[in-house]
């Protein structure tokens, strides 16, 4: 699994064995009922739960700690189809112009959203991109995904022009691209704070995060008539039904639109 998703597993398991104060041997499939009960979360979360419980009692198993997996006996959510929320194209230059270009680190700011929107990236990927990363006369970013797969993915001139502009200021030498005020490299969490002071800035109101700027770059490219597979290949995909996503949002959209102007409608 990806670093993130073990760090994601590792605190859920913690969090599980903290707040009920049970010896990992002796937990029963009725107190992890209980606990989710109790906290009262959503079918996504409780999912992420179970996955990453039924991870550990697995391994308690391998280690013979346990003979069992109490997590078999927990009914696990059924989870719909996730439909992630999409951006219009008008919200995400509304965000981008927003920033204030006055400073080196709001001509980073922008560059990091050009790129974000641009090239379809994780916030990950965002993070840890490099400038010998940037391959501008070919128009092309290498990126990499997870488990450590590089692909190369177009970069088109708006954001290649915000890189040059951030490039040309920044105070700091070093290879990593995006560089916080200390001169290291730019974190996560640091790029979801940007995300969400900038749509504030710019007075949207839905809840969006980095990956927003990914989903809205997917589904824009989708229903200008871009090929499923190419989508598939720019986002870094292992599976075509993960992008095929994308087709029911835009599904959505044509839906609407015929219904909008069915003649017994």
């Amino acid at each position: 699994m990806s670093p993130n998703t073990v760090a994601s597993y590792g605190s859920d398991v913690d969090l599980f064995l903290q707040e009920t104060s049970l010896a990992p041997e002796g937990v029963k499939a009725d107190d992890i009922v209980a606990y989710i009960s109790g906290k009262k979360m959503s079918e996504r979360s409780q999912a992420r739960l179970l996955s990453a419980l039924r991870s550990f009692f697995n391994f308690l198993i391998l280690e013979k700690l346990r003979n069992d997996n109490p997590c078999d006996k927990v009914a696990a959510p059924k989870l719909g189809r996730y439909i992630p929320s999409v951006l219009s194209l008008e919200e995400v230059l509304a965000i981008i112009e927003s920033v204030d270009t006055g400073s080196w680190r709001g001509k980073r700011d922008r560059a990091i959203l050009e790129v974000l929107y641009g090239c379809g990236l994780r916030v990950s990927e965002a993070a840890n991109l490099r400038i010998a990363d940037v391959f501008k006369e070919e128009g092309f970013v290498r990126v990499v995904g997870k488990g450590d797969k590089q692909r190369l993915v177009p970069i088109g001139e708006p954001a290649l022009a915000a890189i040059d502009a951030y490039l040309a200021d920044r105070p700091f030498s070093g290879d990593v691209l995006f560089l916080n005020a200390h001169g290291k490299p730019l974190s996560r969490i640091s790029i979801f704070n940007l995300i969400k002071t900038q749509a504030i800035a710019a007075g949207i109101q839905k809840e969006i995060s980095p990956h927003t700027f990914r989903h809205s770059f997917a589904t824009h490219l989708v229903e200008a008539g871009a090929d499923l597979r190419a989508v598939q290949e720019m986002l870094g995909h292992e599976s075509i039904l993960t992008t095929e996503i994308y087709t029911h949002i835009d599904r959505a959209t044509w839906q609407r639109s015929i219904l909008d102007h069915h003649p017994r409608g």
